[in-house]
């Protein structure tokens, strides 16, 4: 049972700290027997309203002690935790929050005006609870006055005294939803039994290295594949947790990591490149001094760039994992092996900058397009395919029809590779890979080669028609601050990078790359934005 998690962590790790950023703007400062009794009177709330085993409960909600309770409250007394992701667009988190029928909606004061405009589209929503106190209770104009509570009184009138029920483990805890680029995102249910186990797994040395001892800045939201599971593997072990809330700018981030004395950092490219932007403004810093261990980079492909700047700037070890929302999400991690140890820095960069080795509990195999297995070489690439006691078997309320093969195997719609010693390397996504002239160019390894360039900030590659070649590829450039880089200086760069029919056609620089909801790269735009780009070659 989750609600074992934090009797464990209120009986064992009691004063140990939850800091967290609110939404209103201070720092809070609680422990997990605190969490462990908002909780209890969470779960009592749920029951005076009326919600049963299996009944849903959304959030739109940052990462703070309050959504923490939530975490162990709502699913500890049978209901499913549902956390929405709020940077969907509106008739997104519409449809899911209709799809999912949720019955109440817990949400931040920075959602107010969001959920304003949605709640008349909310079909199955009976209350609407503001996480905050009647000091700072915002105008949500969009709700009936009946309908809309306040977190201070709906929870804090509660009692903390609460039995939690004993529930079969293999029965739904959580439901999160995709954030497809295409179509309606799709629900994925998952049990008490896959969470703890998943839980489990997130503190060996190999994967997060999560103890009793780490202070974990938690900056992955935890509306996304339940933060990578780590509020379960912080409860588990009695860890510090240190919650960011909205303010994820790189002087928030940097003060966290410092005054806290941050040992673990999670969270995607996009948060560190603006950490260092900071550390950039700010010379004068020595962010040695933070004491950090480990920084944990996901949602996308870590660049040489990024994880050269962990190394230096922090003298941490960066390192990425993989997975998506299917797969609760850890199905490897880039920690390197002993006989890793003599290798130079350069080397062992290469194999950090692989996904990492599979972990305990997930199995994979490659397939080509014929369904044929490949050989773990480190050469032969096709889609992965993974199973496991947390990897989903299908889709809330069964959308997208039978996802399983014969074998039990999930499809992962990803292109990589394996290694003899089991590291994983994406090569691309099956949507997003380049076939020029029959052959497969990796997008993946191109941005990762553009990155490395001292004047690009971001890069995207895509394919676009080729009238030869039938798809070429073209690099779309942000540079850096300051940076005027040319086209010329990016390919020359490349060349001593990749094979020369890897080379872009084109390099196109732009201000801002469009993102997903979760901070990858969206290159479903992309591709309707430059199909028609002329290339130099095809001219």
């Amino acid at each position: 049972m989750i609600s074992s998690l934090i009797e464990h962590a209120a009986a064992f790790h009691p004063d140990t700290e939850i800091v967290s950023r609110l939404p209103e703007g201070p720092v809070r400062r609680t422990t997990w027997s605190q969490v462990a009794a908002l909780s209890k009177q969470v779960a009592n709330a749920l029951a005076q309203f009326g919600i049963e085993q299996g009944d849903r409960v959304a959030t739109l909600a940052w990462n703070s002690d309050r959504h923490l309770a939530l975490y162990f409250g709502v699913s500890g007394s049978g209901a499913v935790m549902h956390t929405v992701n709020p940077r969907l667009f509106g008739h997104q988190i519409s449809y899911i929050v209709n799809h999912a029928e949720d019955r109440v909606l817990f949400f931040d004061v920075t959602f107010a005006a969001l959920v304003s405009e949605l709640a008349p589209e909310l079909e199955t929503v009976e209350a609407f609870v503001v996480m905050t106190d009647r000091e700072h209770m915002p105008e949500v104009p969009g709700v009936p006055a009946d309908r809309l509570l306040c977190w201070e009184e709906f929870i804090g009138a509660q009692s903390a005294r609460y039995d939690w029920p004993e529930l079969d483990e293999r029965s739904a805890s959580s439901l999160c939803y995709t954030s497809g680029t295409t179509g309606n995102p799709k629900g994925v249910l998952y049990s008490h039994r896959s969470t703890l186990l998943h839980a489990m797994l997130s503190l060996s040395r190999d994967t997060f290295d999560i103890h009793s001892g780490s202070t974990l800045l938690l900056v992955v939201p935890m509306f996304h594949a339940n933060a990578w599971g780590t509020p379960y593997s912080a409860a588990m072990v009695g860890a510090k947790l240190v919650l960011p809330g909205p303010h994820l700018d790189g002087h928030s981030v940097y003060q966290l990591l410092k005054d806290e004395e941050v040992t673990i950092m999670q969270g995607v490219p996009t948060v560190w490149m603006m950490l260092f932007g900071h550390l950039d403004e700010h010379p004068e810093i020595d962010a040695h001094e933070v004491g950090l261990q480990w920084a944990g980079i996901g949602g996308s492909a870590l660049s040489r760039a990024l994880l050269e700047r962990i190394e230096d700037d922090f003298g941490a070890e960066g390192g990425q994992g993989w997975g998506m929302t299917e797969t609760s999400p850890i199905c490897v991690v880039g920690r390197l092996l002993p006989k890793h140890a003599a290798l130079s820095r350069n080397e062992q960069q290469q194999i950090r900058l692989k996904q990492g080795r599979g972990v305990f509990g997930v199995q994979f195999k490659i397939v080509d397009e014929d369904g044929n297995r490949l050989p773990w070489d480190g050469k032969a690439f096709g889609e992965v395919w993974v199973r496991g006691p947390w990897i989903a078997s299908g889709y809330f309320k069964g959308e997208g029809g039978e996802k399983l093969d014969a074998e039990g195997f999930f499809p992962t719609g990803d292109i990589a590779n394996i290694d003899p010693d089991g590291y994983l390397q994406l090569v691309d996504r099956t949507k997003d890979v380049i076939k020029s002239g029959g052959e497969w160019v990796s997008s993946i390894d191109l941005e990762n080669a553009a990155m490395s360039h001292p004047s690009v900030a971001e890069a995207a590659v895509i394919a676009v028609p080729h009238p030869k070649w039938q798809e070429r590829p073209l690099l779309l450039v942000v540079p850096r601050p300051g940076s005027t880089p040319s086209r010329d200086d990016i390919l020359e760069h490349l060349a001593g990078q990749v094979v020369r029919w890897w080379l872009p056609d084109d390099v196109v620089f732009v201000d801002e790359l469009p993102h997903t909801a979760t901070g990858k790269l969206l290159k479903v735009k992309l591709r309707e934005q430059y199909r028609d780009h002329p290339l130099p070659s095809a001219t």
